[in-house]
């Protein structure tokens, strides 16, 4: 089993830029597909990004690829999200997600390990 604590959320105005982590404890991180999901108020989960086990491949939702970039330190068990050029509607939770497989995946069945979430918002 592994351990997912997120931090780095905040407010920022529109544009603006944020820099979420997580970091993960209690197996080999370099075993787990990583992923960050969110959830706004009132919608469902939804999946924004992925890295592979050694970094070397990722995926992103639409609405969010080429602003957010998923990355990770396996020596540092974190994983990072960078968010540029952020907008009033990617105001959410933002929750940090892992799994042995799960590559490929972008629905929230796919992962069993969760972190509790860290607030982000922009204000317009």
């Amino acid at each position: 089993q592994v351990q997912l604590v997120e931090s780095g959320g905040g407010l920022v105005q529109a544009g603006g830029s944020l820099r979420l982590s997580c970091a993960a404890s209690g197996r080999t991180f370099s075993n787990y597909v990583m992923a960050w999901f969110r959830q706004a108020p009132g919608k469902e989960r939804e999946f924004i990004a992925a890295i592979s086990w050694r970094g070397d491949s990722s995926y992103y939702a639409v609405p969010v690829k080429g602003r957010f970039t998923i990355s990770r330190d396996n020596a540092k068990n974190t994983v990072y999200l960078q968010m540029n050029s952020l907008k009033p509607e990617d105001t959410a939770v933002y929750y940090c997600a892992a799994d042995l497989g799960g590559w490929g995946m972008t629905s929230k069945k796919s992962f069993a390990y969760w972190g509790q979430g860290t607030q982000v918002t922009v204000s317009s």
